[in-house]
């Protein structure tokens, strides 16, 4: 399967060859040419797996507010001169 190499000197490995090699993104790679000139890509020492997305921080927190504010007081509350 032909691809084009970018202006940076890149490439997309198609889904058949990330599927059967276990790679997804950030997952470390090499590549090497062997005695028939042929580039071998390989997962690095074995196939690595990227880590799971990280939650937002905003994300792990969100409803866990136990305060009872109803937003009229609340905003009283911040308005306030005294």
């Amino acid at each position: 399967m032909p691809t084009n190499l970018t202006s940076k000197g890149q490439v997309t490995i198609p889904k058949h060859i990330r599927d059967a090699l276990q790679l997804l993104p950030g997952a470390a790679v090499e590549f090497a040419v062997n005695a028939h000139g042929d580039v071998v890509l390989t997962g690095a020492t074995r196939p690595q797996r990227a880590r799971a997305p990280r939650k937002d921080r905003f994300d792990a927190v969100r409803g866990t507010a136990d305060v009872a504010w109803r937003t009229d007081d609340l905003m009283k509350l911040l308005r306030s001169d005294d």
